[in-house]
C-alpha cells in the first residue's frame, strides 16, 4: 500500500545507493593507487641495494628475500582472503567478534609457520647450496609472525569496505619497508663490516612489527564473543588458498631458487668462495625486475575485469562471458606487448641503465631473451584469474602448479651442460622462458575451453606483429649512454602503439571507449 512518504523513501535509497557507489569508486581508486605505489616501491627498493651491497650482498639479500616471500605470500594472501570474506559475510553486529575470531586463528598459525621456518632455516640454507643464508633466515622468520597478524588487519578493513585505511597502511608500510631494509643493510655491510643479507633481513623485520601497532590503530583488533567460523570450516577454507597461493609463488621463483642451488654446487666443486655462487644472483635479479612487470602490471585488469565475468558466469549468461573474455584478453594481450615489447626491445640497455656495471654485464646476455619469455607469466596469470572466476578454482590451481612443474622440469633438463658462470645464467634464464611460454599457451587453451571465446585470431597476429617489429627495430640500436636510455623507451612504445594503430588493431573505437569511460569517472567524482 503506498503512501505520500513513498517518493522521499525512494530518494533517500537511492541517494544511499549513489552514496555508497562513490565510496567504493574512490576505495577502488585508492586500492589501485596502493598497489601501483607498492609495486614503485619494490621497484626502488631493487635498485637501492646493489649500491648499498657488493655484487654478492646483493645476491644473497635477493636470495632470502626470495625464500621468504615463498611462505610469507602465502602467509599474506590466505590472511587478507579469509578474513576479508568472514568479516563481510557476517551481519553488521558481528563483525567485531568475527573478526576477533579469524585475528585469533591467524596469530596461532602465524607461530607456528615462522617457528617452523626458523628451525627449517639451516636444511632451507644447505637446500640452496649457501650455508651462510641460515642466520638472516632465521632473521627473517620474524618477518612471517608479523605478517601473519597484520594482513588479518588489513583483510578486516577490506571486509569493512574501509578500502582507504587499507590503501594507507599499504602505502605507508612499502616505504617504511625499503627505507628500513636498506638502511639495514647498508650499516652492516658498509659501517659494521659485516653480512648486508643479515641487516636486510633485520629491517625488513624491523618494518613489519612497526606496521603492527599503526594497522591495530587504525582497525582495533575487534571483540570478544559469539560469531566466526570454527577452526575447522575456516581451515577448510583456507586450506586451497594456500595451495593455489604455494603454487604461484613456487612458481615465480622456482628458477633463481634453483640457479641459487646448482651456482652453490658448483662453486663448492671448484673450489672457489662462496661468494662467487653468490655474485651469479645479481644479474638473475636485476633481469627478474624487468621480467616481472608486464605480470605486476596486469594485476590491474584482473581486479576490474573478472568480477564482472564471475557475475555473467552466476547469472548464466553465456553470450555475456564470452564477450567478457574476449575483452579481457585482448586488453591483457595489448599491455602485456606494450610492456614486454617495449621493455624487451631495449633491456640490455635498461639494465645497464638500472643497475651497476658488474651486474648489468652479468644480465646483458640473456635479459632481452628472458623478459620476452617472461611475459607469457601475465598471460598465464590472467588466465589463471578468469577460469577461478568461472568456478574452475581446481583448474586454475593445476594449472599453477603445472606450470611450476614445467619451469623446474625444464632448468633441471638443461642445468647439467651449463658451465659455471654467464652459461649457467644463459641456461636458466632460456629454460625458464621456454617453459612459461609453453604455460602461457596452454592456460589460454583451458580457457577458451572453459569461457567458449578467448580473442580474434586476426587480433593475436596483430599483437605478435607490433611487438615482434618493436622488438626487432631494439635490437638493432646500439647502447649509448644511460641519458638516452629514458628517451628509447618511450620511443620504443610510441613505435608499438603505432604499429597496432598502422595494422588496424588499435581503432578510433578504442579511443572513443577510453574517452567514454575517463569521462564516466570525471562524471562519478565528488
Amino acid at each position: 500500500m503506498s503512501s505520500e512518504n513513498d517518493p522521499p523513501a525512494v530518494a533517500v535509497a537511492a541517494e544511499q545507493k549513489g552514496a555508497a557507489a562513490r565510496e567504493a569508486g574512490r576505495g577502488g581508486i585508492a586500492i589501485a593507487v596502493a598497489k601501483i605505489s607498492f609495486v614503485l616501491v619494490g621497484f626502488v627498493q631493487q635498485l637501492v641495494l646493489p649500491r648499498v651491497l657488493d655484487e654478492a650482498g646483493f645476491g644473497a639479500t635477493s636470495r632470502m628475500l626470495s625464500i621468504v616471500s615463498v611462505i610469507n605470500n602465502v602467509i599474506v594472501a590466505t590472511s587478507l582472503q579469509g578474513v576479508s570474506r568472514m568479516v563481510a559475510a557476517a551481519p553488521e553486529e558481528r563483525q567485531a567478534t568475527t573478526f576477533r575470531a579469524t585475528l585469533q586463528m591467524h596469530a596461532v598459525i602465524a607461530i607456528v609457520a615462522s617457528t617452523a621456518f626458523a628451525l627449517l632455516a639451516s636444511n632451507i640454507a644447505d637446500w640452496v647450496s649457501a650455508p651462510s643464508a641460515a642466520t638472516p633466515l632465521r632473521v627473517a622468520a620474524g618477518v612471517v609472525r608479523c605478517y601473519g597478524v597484520y594482513a588479518p588487519l588489513v583483510g578486516a578493513l577490506n571486509g569493512r569496505r574501509r578500502f582507504v585505511d587499507q590503501a594507507g597502511l599499504d602505502i605507508f608500510y612499502g616505504i617504511s619497508r625499503t627505507v628500513l631494509m636498506c638502511s639495514g643493510a647498508y650499516i652492516f655491510a658498509r659501517i659494521l663490516g659485516h653480512d648486508g643479507a643479515l641487516g636486510a633481513a633485520l629491517g625488513f623485520v624491523a618494518a613489519a612489527a612497526l606496521i603492527i601497532p599503526v594497522a591495530i590503530k587504525r582497525g582495533g583488533i575487534g571483540i570478544k564473543g559469539p560469531g566466526g567460523p570454527s577452526a575447522r570450516d575456516y581451515l577448510g577454507f583456507l586450506l586451497p588458498v594456500a595451495l593455489a597461493q604455494g603454487g604461484l609463488n613456487l612458481l615465480l621463483q622456482a628458477d633463481f631458487l634453483l640457479l641459487s642451488n646448482v651456482a652453490g654446487d658448483y662453486a663448492a666443486q671448484m673450489g672457489l668462495d662462496p661468494k662467487e655462487a653468490d655474485k651469479l644472483l645479481g644479474p638473475y635479479r636485476a633481469s627478474q625486475l624487468f621480467g616481472f612487470l608486464p605480470y605486476q602490471l596486469l594485476m590491474s585488469v584482473q581486479f576490474v575485469l573478472f568480477p564482472m565475468l564471475a557475475k555473467a558466469h552466476g547469472e548464466g549468461d553465456a553470450e555475456g562471458v564470452k564477450r567478457l573474455t574476449r575483452s579481457g584478453v585482448r586488453t591483457a594481450l595489448v599491455l602485456t606487448g606494450l610492456i614486454a615489447g617495449s621493455v624487451g626491445a631495449i633491456a640490455p640497455h635498461l639494465i645497464r641503465f638500472a643497475f651497476p656495471e658488474p651486474i648489468a654485464d652479468g644480465g646483458v646476455p640473456f635479459v632481452r631473451q628472458y623478459v620476452i619469455g617472461l611475459s607469457a607469466l601475465a598471460i598465464l596469470g590472467v588466465s589463471s584469474s578468469a577460469l577461478a572466476s568461472l568456478r574452475r578454482e581446481r583448474l586454475s590451481m593445476a594449472l599453477t602448479w603445472l606450470a611450476a612443474g614445467l619451469v623446474i622440469g625444464a632448468i633441471l633438463l638443461t642445468r647439467g651442460s651449463a658451465t659455471f658462470g654467464p652459461d649457467l645464467l644463459r641456461a636458466t634464464a632460456f629454460a625458464t622462458a621456454g617453459a612459461m611460454l609453453v604455460a602461457g599457451v596452454l592456460s589460454a587453451v583451458l580457457l577458451w575451453r572453459a569461457a567458449g571465446a578467448l580473442v580474434a585470431p586476426l587480433s593475436l597476429v596483430r599483437v605478435l606483429a607490433a611487438g615482434a617489429i618493436t622488438v626487432a627495430v631494439g635490437s638493432f640500436i646500439p647502447y649509448m649512454g644511460k641519458a638516452i636510455v629514458p628517451l628509447l623507451g618511450i620511443a620504443m612504445v610510441v613505435l608499438y602503439v603505432g604499429a597496432l594503430i598502422a595494422l588496424r588493431e588499435l581503432t578510433g573505437a578504442d579511443l572513443a571507449m577510453l574517452k567514454n569511460v575517463l569521462a564516466r569517472r570525471r562524471a562519478k567524482a565528488p
